[in-house]
C-alpha cells in the first residue's frame, strides 16, 4: 500500500474539531451530522452539493451508489436521503470509518454499509454493478485514473452508471473512456466537478 493512497477526503463544513455535515434535502432535510475531525479532510460544499444532486434529481431514487473517498459521508448520506436503494462508503481513516458508522445508526438506516479500508484495493477485485459512483479523492494524490480504469476493468458499473467526479481544477482534462460522456461540468473555486454518463460500450 503506498503512502499516496493513505489519504481521506471530505472535511466538515466548519474548522472547528468535532464538525458536521448538514443534509440538504430528503427524509433527513436539515438534519447535522457529527463528524470526526481528520488531517486531510476537505469540503464538499453545500452550494457544490447542492448542484450535483440537481443534476442527479432523476437518478438518484432506488440507484445502487459507491461513494470511494467517503469522508464525512456527506454525499452518501444525502444520497440515502433522497432515496437511494444502498450505499457503500469507501472510507481509509478508522475514527471517521466509526463515525460514518455511528451516524447511520444515528439515523437509522439499514441500507448502508462502511468499509474501513484503501479504496484502489477495494477495487482491484471483482465487483458488482453501482447505479451511482462517487469520486472525490485528495487532491494532488494521482488517484482519479487508476480508480476510473479499476472501475471499468472490474465490473464496478451498472450498464448506465452516472459517475461524478471532484477534482482541482488545475488537474485539467480527464482520460475516460470512450463510452463516458460529460454530461454536466462547473467549477467552483479551485474546485473542478464533473458528473459523467456512461453508456454500455
Amino acid at each position: 500500500m503506498t503512502q499516496r493512497r493513505q489519504q481521506t477526503t471530505r472535511k466538515p463544513q466548519n474548522n472547528r474539531p468535532g464538525g458536521f455535515v448538514r443534509i440538504i434535502s430528503g427524509q433527513w432535510r436539515g438534519r447535522k451530522l457529527p463528524v470526526h475531525d481528520v488531517e486531510g479532510l476537505r469540503p464538499t460544499t453545500d452550494r457544490v452539493k447542492e448542484t450535483l444532486f440537481n443534476w442527479l434529481a432523476q437518478d438518484i431514487y432506488q440507484s445502487k451508489c459507491l461513494d470511494l473517498f467517503a469522508g464525512s459521508g456527506g454525499l452518501s448520506f444525502e444520497a440515502l436521503s433522497r432515496g437511494a436503494e444502498s450505499v457503500t462508503m469507501l472510507e481509509l481513516d478508522k475514527k471517521a470509518a466509526n463515525q460514518l458508522e455511528q451516524n447511520l445508526k444515528t439515523v437509522g438506516a439499514k441500507n448502508a454499509t462502511v468499509v474501513n479500508g484503501d479504496s484502489l484495493t477495494f477495487l482491484s477485485q471483482q465487483g458488482r454493478a453501482h447505479d451511482l459512483v462517487f469520486i472525490d479523492p485528495p487532491f494532488r494524490k494521482d488517484l482519479i485514473q487508476d480508480v476510473i480504469a479499476a472501475l471499468e476493468n472490474n465490473g464496478w458499473l451498472a450498464p448506465h452508471a452516472m459517475i461524478y467526479i471532484e477534482a482541482e481544477k488545475e488537474l485539467g482534462n480527464l482520460i475516460t473512456p470512450n463510452h463516458w460522456h460529460l454530461h454536466r461540468e462547473k467549477t467552483a473555486g479551485q474546485v473542478c466537478y464533473r458528473l459523467f454518463a456512461r453508456e454500455e460500450p
